[in-house]
């Protein structure tokens, strides 16, 4: 097995924890083409989550991740943001090291998804 992967879709930065950062724009481009099964995981408190998400988003807190990963499909592609993208990162750091393969963060979260004029949902 090769040490360090890229994630199926290649488009964003690779870290060194094993996943990669990708722009928002390259997560609403696999979402509108529906080319491969995915999921956004938002990993911020459930009040933010109630305050607008993406629509079908998982919701797990990312205090609740470790406890949590057996809900997280590790044979999709799996988009993970939160406020601003820190969290998200310290997620995606951890289901990397738990051997999920196909991670991406989304850079930015979803200030950058709003920002980006996105549709969110309540």
């Amino acid at each position: 097995m090769m040490p360090f992967m890229t994630s199926a879709c290649g488009m964003g930065e690779q870290t060194p924890e094993g996943y990669e950062n990708v722009p928002v724009e390259h997560a609403m481009q696999q979402w509108k083409e529906g080319m491969m099964p995915f999921l956004f995981l938002d990993v911020r408190s459930q009040e933010e989550y109630a305050q607008g998400h993406i629509a079908g988003a998982m919701l797990i807190p990312v205090d609740e991740l470790a406890g949590r990963m057996n809900e997280v499909p590790k044979n999709r592609q799996v988009y993970v943001y939160c406020h601003s993208g820190k969290r998200s990162a310290r997620a995606s750091a951890l289901l990397a090291s738990h051997g999920f393969t196909r991670i991406e963060n989304i850079v930015g979260g979803i200030e950058a998804w709003k920002q980006a004029g996105y549709p969110v949902e309540k």
